[in-house]
C-alpha cells in the first residue's frame, strides 16, 4: 500500500500533556554523551539563567516520537512501519526545553511524495506548553521502503 496524498495538510489532535523531569533529561544526556553542566547539575543551568536543568537539543524527539503514532497508527494513511526508515530530523527552537516543563505536540502531515518505488512522508511537530506558548518545532521525514 503507498502512502495516500491527500493526507497532505492534515493535524491531528494535541496529545495530552507530558511532564519533562530532570532525572529523564539527565539520562538522556548521559546516553548520547551530552556531559555540559546544565544538562545534569540545577545550580549550572542556573547560572546561565535557566530555573533547572536544561534539555540536549534533540529532546524533543522522545516527545514527537509518542506523538507521531497518531500518524503512523492512522490506517487510512498507508504506513507500513516494518519498512520505515529515518530521514531527516530538524529542530527550530523558541526557547529550551527544561525540567519543569510540560510539552503538548500538534502533529502535521506537510508532504507525502513517493521517489524510485518508496514513499516519503514528512511531518512537523509543534511542542508548545498547555497554554499554546511555542517551544519548538520538529520537521521529521520518515521512508516507507518499497516492495523489492
Amino acid at each position: 500500500m503507498s502512502l495516500d496524498p491527500s493526507f497532505v495538510g492534515r493535524t491531528y489532535p494535541p496529545t495530552a500533556p507530558y511532564q519533562v523531569g530532570r532525572e529523564k533529561i539527565r539520562e538522556f544526556a548521559t546516553a548520547i554523551g551530552a556531559a555540559e553542566p546544565a544538562h545534569h547539575d540545577p545550580a549550572a543551568a542556573r547560572a546561565l539563567g535557566h530555573p533547572d536543568v536544561v534539555a540536549p537539543p534533540t529532546f524533543p524527539v522522545l516527545v514527537t516520537m509518542a506523538a507521531s503514532r497518531q500518524i503512523i497508527e492512522d490506517p487510512d494513511l498507508g504506513v507500513d512501519y516494518s519498512r520505515v526508515v529515518h530521514g531527516d530530523q530538524r529542530f527550530a527552537y523558541t526557547r529550551p526545553v527544561v525540567a519543569g516543563d510540560e510539552l503538548v505536540c500538534a502533529n502535521t502531515i506537510e508532504d507525502v511524495s513517493t521517489r524510485g518505488g518508496h514513499g516519503f512522508l514528512t511531518t512537523r511537530t509543534e511542542v508548545t506548553t498547555p497554554a499554546g506558548e511555542p517551544v519548538v518545532t520538529v520537521w521529521s521525514k520518515i521512508v516507507v521502503r518499497g516492495e523489492s
